[in-house]
């Protein structure tokens, strides 16, 4: 199993689109990139903490590919966003790959490439691509909190 990170706004929709996609094992959603020691999700809703909020994706590389986890990635949000996602605004809702290794950051590199020479989106990406950092899990009324109260996607919670 492998492990990959992924900021791309309100982890819990994000979570819910990467828990159906066939190979992923697991997810937890959870902070990473910021200066506080074990935040909380109110430490991190402050803004001033420095992390995002993160779905961690535990995957099966037999059945699912890097690339194809960066594809779901690049399409369940708008990463010409700088900061925001929808209604959400602040440093915790960027746009973010974590890579876990040197061919991950190679990929996410070169699909960020790609996709800015093909012109697929009207403003430049503004996806930031670093290190894994630690990974801190959100509280457990987080994981999965969408599928608890039985919805797709975070449409009806905004």
């Amino acid at each position: 199993m492998k492990l990959a990170t992924f900021g791309a706004g309100c982890f819990w929709g994000v979570e819910a689109t990467f828990r159906r996609v066939p190979g992923v094992v697991e997810t937890a959603v959870g902070y990473a990139g910021g200066t506080t020691p074990n935040p909380t999700y109110k430490d991190v809703c402050t803004d001033r903490t420095g992390h995002a909020e993160v779905v961690q994706v535990t995957y099966d590389p037999e059945k699912v590919s890097y690339e194809e986890l960066l594809e779901v990635f690049w399409n369940c949000h708008d990463p010409t966003q700088k900061n925001r996602q929808g209604p959400d605004v602040g440093t915790q809702y960027r746009s973010a790959i974590f890579y876990h290794d040197e061919p991950q950051k190679t990929e996410a590199l070169e699909s960020k490439a790609r996709l800015e020479s093909l012109g697929r989106f009207r403003r430049p990406i503004a996806t930031e691509i670093t290190p894994a950092p630690t990974f801190f899990r959100a509280e457990e009324y987080h994981q999965q909190y969408l599928k608890k109260r039985g919805l797709e996607s975070c449409s009806t919670e905004h």
